[in-house]
């Protein structure tokens, strides 16, 4: 085998490691979101937050990171503050029924 092929480290992920990156449990999807674990416990019991499953024989609760992230793109969008199509500064004034403008 050529030396070089020794030293360059494989970029392919294994089936292992690519299943550790694309699932996360409760305490590093947490991290990933910059939240508590308790937290999503609790929006998990209360059905909010993003999506999470059941894994496993245990039945460990897992989160997708592609789910994370479009979750995040979610709550970006719902927030007035990001989105200006949502921001009540870009519509035009509301007129009170029963009132006339004044002059």
């Amino acid at each position: 085998m050529p030396a070089q092929s020794l030293l360059v480290p494989s970029t392919a992920p294994t089936p292992a490691r690519a299943a550790r990156t694309a699932f996360l449990n409760v305490k590093d999807a947490a991290e990933y979101l910059g939240l508590s674990p308790h937290t999503l416990y609790v929006w998990r019991h209360r059905r909010q937050g993003p999506p999470s499953f059941r894994m496993g024989p245990r039945g460990r609760v897992m989160y997708r990171v592609e789910a994370l992230d479009a979750w995040v793109c979610q709550q970006e969008q719902a927030d007035s503050r990001s989105n200006t199509a949502l921001s009540p500064l870009s519509s035009a004034p509301q007129l009170r029924s029963g009132h006339a403008p004044s002059a």
